[in-house]
């Protein structure tokens, strides 16, 4: 295995270890308005993830750092043609952030309405343009022979990649009421649980149908891994809506936080080598060869990498340790 395989491969896994983490969170943030009744309720919605929302989006960072020293022009092409759909995650996350530090600055229930809802927007809006991009890079975007991006932001939405989008939103909704459901007591509970069931039958569906139109929009299913990890991916979740709905939250969740990997890695597993098709020419997709720095940088980058990402994980599964119990009233931070 050379580098550029090797790095293709880290950067699949910063996705995925992103998407599982922030996906829960998200969708703690997409079911705070509904299935918190009050003041109180919202707070221990908020506080469940509050102890490990920003480390979560440390993975992005990762994601994107690697993918701009790994792969430079798949970054630059990648940056230039997303660039309003990132812009909007961008602020999206801004104003997540600023709502978790804002909203119990002021007791006044309009105030901290209004963050309860820019929350969620901040939660919404990158879930579902995430599942957009990450379907257009396996569809094909209109690059020309000089790796550059040749479209408009329009030519980023169709049904199949606003399928993908919708089919991550729903999946991560799931993800954050199975979390929920874990984390809360009596009817926020109970709550969390009704909201969950509403949100899995929709991704099932939505999920199937994109692995459906995968099959006819792309490529993939041209080799044999991404069609099976796919394929496995409706199952698990199929298998949590069964933990959810006989009150086995833990597995339920596993099972959930499967599915996004199983996704994840389908996707990417049916990029390799490229990293983003063109739907001008297939001979100007980018491929880990062509977008790749040079074999110096990539050398000093693994030794890097295999120093601290060990000590990164060790902190973050330590973070998740401490904070394990349920929240409860008397212990509110935000």
């Amino acid at each position: 295995m050379d580098l550029n395989i090797l790095w293709f491969i880290l950067v699949t896994v910063l996705f995925t270890g992103f998407f599982f983490l922030e996906g829960f969170d998200y969708g703690v943030g997409i079911l705070l308005p509904f299935v918190g009744r009050n003041d109180l309720e919202r707070r221990m919605v908020i506080n469940s993830i509050g102890p490990f929302w920003d480390s979560n989006e440390v993975w992005m960072l990762t994601a994107g750092g690697a993918m701009f020293a790994a792969f430079p022009h798949w970054y630059a092409t990648l940056f230039s043609g997303f660039y309003l759909a990132l812009f909007l995650i961008l602020v999206a996350l801004i104003l997540r952030g600023v709502a978790f530090e804002f909203r119990s600055k002021d007791e006044k229930p309009a105030w901290r309405n209004l963050w309860d809802w820019l929350l969620f927007v901040g939660s919404l809006l990158p879930a579902l343009l995430w599942g957009v991009a990450i379907t257009n890079l396996i569809r094909g975007v209109p690059i020309d022979a000089r790796m550059q991006f040749a479209g408009t932001f329009f030519d980023l939405l169709s049904p199949y990649t606003l399928l993908g989008g919708l089919a991550f939103l729903l999946v991560f909704t799931l993800q954050g009421g199975l979390f929920l459901a874990l984390k809360s007591e009596g009817e926020l509970k109970e709550r969390s649980r009704q909201a969950a069931l509403r949100a899995g039958a929709g991704a099932a569906l939505a999920l199937l149908l994109l692995v459906i139109m995968s099959y006819g929009v792309t490529d993939i299913f041209s080799r044999f891994l991404p069609g099976i990890l796919l394929g496995s991916a409706f199952i698990t979740l199929l298998l949590s809506l069964a933990g959810l709905y006989t009150r086995r939250y833990g597995p339920g969740f596993l099972m959930n936080g499967l599915t996004v990997i199983l996704v994840t890695a389908g996707f990417f597993s049916g990029l390799f080598p490229r990293v983003m098709v063109s739907s001008l020419n297939p001979e100007w997709s980018i491929t880990i060869y062509r977008a790749a720095s040079s074999p110096y940088t990539l050398k000093v980058m693994t030794v890097v990498a295999l120093t601290l990402v060990p000590i990164v994980l060790a902190y973050q599964g330590w973070t998740y340790w401490v904070f394990r119990q349920r929240v409860k009233a008397r212990d509110l931070e935000y």
